[in-house]
């Protein structure tokens, strides 16, 4: 079926939706488990959690408010110390209003930059734990490495050290939204996103750091501009005053730029150092091929790069969309168990170029198809598709849409 990817030849490691839905399940149990575990550390005796109310590292953030607004920083109003919940006063239930929805991350808050209302997020550091992630953070902002269009790592805008608290520190980063958020339009979205990763991947390891946990929560885009209305940062589907739905272009309507996150675990080599060795140390992906039976191995960690942003690319496009399969070789080298036999970061880049090239304008306008979407998702979508494909056309707006740099 052309360059769709069937189930029938797949990977054991791809899930079917009902395994994927099992997993969300699990993991948030396994979320809920642990914040109930260190509310009960912290507080001596489990609590019961009302809807919409504070959780327990939101009340650090509380504690936070006026010195980061002293900072030129402005929480959302229900980390205000005068904060009455909005649904008090109302009939309404707290996960329908604005300030009824916890932070999705204990470390990380968004927030309002009061020089310019730029929308922001905060991340609270622990250098005891992460020593390293605000020193490369800011080495990607040197002038002539934050100049440069190839750097996709996420801007640190300031850092900031937290009083009374000498290990902790708090970055300041843009808002950023999940890559997948909203939905792929068209195959030349994907192509710009992926090349865009695989740039930012490259740039990294030319400047000889291994990011060492680059998986699918660690790829973000700036969505502003595919919002007309803001989005709310807790429910990015709504817009951010609760007010009705966030409205959003295509990403071929307002190209987004795509970053790599979280430099938590990612170190920093000599440029003499041709084959750099570090223990194994498990991220967010658990299924790297050399970590199964190795961890008292000392690795290469940049092959181990390779495998982890191929495996993204294996389960948010390959295995959840159709239409992509021109990507499979590729990514099949990619993910190989040895990883003596990954292709490095500027060849993978290398052939993707040659892939790209190869692509029609046909192709890379077609329509992106979630392997979820039923019957009437796939009328919905395909229709307001070929509305806005036929006025691409006729415009003559690029099949790959790329940001300005």
């Amino acid at each position: 079926m052309g360059n769709t990817v069937t189930l029938k030849g797949r990977s054991p490691k791809a899930k079917t939706k009902a395994e994927r839905k099992a997993a969300e399940t699990a993991e948030l149990e396994r979320r809920k488990a642990l914040r109930a575990q260190r509310e009960f550390e912290a507080f001596g005796a489990e609590r019961e959690q009302r809807p919409g109310a504070l959780s327990v590292y939101e009340v650090w953030w509380c504690q936070q408010y006026q010195w980061l607004k002293a900072h030129g920083y402005l929480l959302r109003p229900r980390y205000a110390p005068e904060w009455v919940p909005s649904w008090e006063s109302s009939q309404r239930h707290p996960f329908t209003c604005e300030d009824g929805h916890i932070s999705p991350f204990p470390q990380i808050i968004d927030a309002t930059r009061m020089s310019d209302d730029l929308y922001i997020s905060l991340k609270v550091v622990d250098k005891s734990v992460h020593p390293h992630e605000v020193d490369i953070g800011q080495y990607f902002m040197m002038e002539h490495l934050a100049s440069d269009p190839k750097n996709h790592c996420v801007p640190f805008l300031d850092v900031l050290s937290v009083p009374n608290e000498e290990e902790k520190q708090i970055i300041v980063m843009p808002l950023l939204l999940d890559f997948t958020m909203p939905r792929f339009d068209t195959v030349g979205e994907v192509v710009e996103c992926l090349r865009q990763l695989f740039e930012g991947l490259l740039f990294m390891h030319t400047n000889h750091i291994a990011h060492r946990d680059c998986m699918s929560r660690n790829i973000m885009m700036d969505a502003k501009d595919l919002y007309p209305e803001s989005y709310h940062p807790a429910q990015p589907h709504m817009k951010r005053d609760f007010s009705g739905y966030a409205n959003h272009l295509t990403r071929t309507q307002r190209p987004p730029k795509y970053y790599l996150i979280d430099f938590g675990l990612s170190r920093q080599y000599d440029a003499t150092e041709k084959n750099p060795l570090e223990y194994p140390i498990f991220g967010g992906d658990k299924s790297v091929p050399e970590f199964q039976k190795n961890i008292n191995v000392p690795m290469n960690p940049f092959p181990t790069d390779i495998y982890y942003l191929g495996n993204v690319i294996r389960e948010q496009f390959l295995y959840a969309r159709s239409g992509l399969g021109f990507l499979k070789p590729l990514v099949d080298d990619m993910v190989q168990d040895d990883p003596s036999r990954r292709p490095t970061m500027d060849a993978v880049a290398r052939r993707f170029d040659s892939i790209r090239q190869k692509l029609s304008t046909w192709k890379l306008r077609s329509r992106i198809i979630s392997v979820e979407d039923g019957l009437l998702e796939n009328m919905y979508y395909g229709t307001a598709h070929w509305r806005r494909r036929i006025g691409f056309i006729v415009r003559r707006v690029s099949a790959i849409p790329r940001p300005p740099d």
